[in-house]
């Protein structure tokens, strides 16, 4: 990019600053702050294979209706 075209790249950037900045203050007024964290990649063939895995193994548990309630009993009122 050059001349005008630079300019008017440099001025959205600005813009978008501003307003990431403002939204941030808004935010921490609010009494909250940002964090970042990582979680799985659930697109990973390696992690969708261990869940595949994992599924299989307690559907085919003896006990799976008894996993399943303590499961839904630990989740009551989350969702």
């Amino acid at each position: 990019m050059e001349g005008a075209e630079a300019d008017v790249a440099e001025e959205r950037a600005k813009q978008v600053r501003e307003g990431v900045r403002r939204h941030r203050d808004r935010m921490r007024a609010a009494g909250l702050r940002p964090v970042q964290f990582w979680v799985r990649d659930v697109e990973d063939p390696a992690f969708v294979e261990a869940v595949r895995r994992q599924c299989t193994a307690i559907g085919a548990s003896p006990r799976d209706g008894e996993d399943q309630r303590f499961v839904d009993d630990l989740s009551d009122g989350i969702w």
